[in-house]
């Protein structure tokens, strides 16, 4: 299985790799692919370059041999479709199963993102339900799960696409926009970033503005 971890990690914190480690650990996987984007479609702008991002992208994942990083969204610049890395994909290995981690926010603006009926079929949706999350009160997401949702990790491995497997296992509370306002405001970031990725954002002093 190939599995991708799309988003701005601007920046990359423990609930990120938490929610990472739990998808290797629950699906078996060989290794995770975390996708930055370059251009958001459905989020602001990051307002750190993506050499920083990369960095402390970088930082975050080196210690664990299942990590990976995939760059094609900051090499072809321009808006990040999703679409467009999962046809790149689906192209470079017609067999095998793909799947896209996103966390529960993510999963309930899927309906809004560009061409998502053709996302749904090219990969398995694999969503992180963070504590207090609730799934959106959309006709569209309830007839999708009505027909793709599955609690079969084994099916998983057994079509290319089209289910959506819902992660269990521990969570951890973390948001970027809320570390952001931490760094901004010089309040505490030590239960929320990884240690080198904390003295970089120092170092580099990210955020403060």
């Amino acid at each position: 299985m190939i599995a991708l971890f799309g988003g701005t990690f601007d920046p990359i914190h423990l609930g990120h790799i938490n929610m990472a480690k739990q998808c290797v650990k629950e699906l078996k996987l060989d290794k995770l692919n975390f996708l930055p984007c370059a251009m958001p479609v459905h989020k602001a702008q990051p307002g750190i370059t993506d050499a920083h991002r990369l960095t402390m992208l970088s930082l975050a994942t080196q210690d664990n041999p299942k990590f990976a990083i995939d760059r094609r969204e900051l090499i072809r610049q321009g808006p990040s479709y999703s679409l467009l890395s999962l046809q790149e994909c689906r192209t470079a290995s017609p067999n095998t199963p793909l799947l896209f981690l996103m966390g529960m926010d993510s999963f309930n603006s899927l309906p809004s993102w560009y061409k998502w009926q053709d996302i749904i079929q090219l990969c398995h949706i694999i969503v992180y339900q963070r504590p207090g999350e609730k799934l959106a009160n959309s006709d569209q997401l309830t007839q999708y799960l009505a027909q793709a949702s599955t609690t079969n990790r084994e099916l998983l491995t057994q079509q290319q696409g089209g289910l959506c497997y819902f992660l269990a296992g521990d969570t951890f509370d973390a948001a970027s926009s809320d570390i952001r306002k931490r760094i901004k405001n010089r309040e505490n970031t030590e239960h929320l970033l990884n240690e080198q990725v904390r003295e970089y954002i120092d170092e580099h002093h990210l955020y403060a503005e």
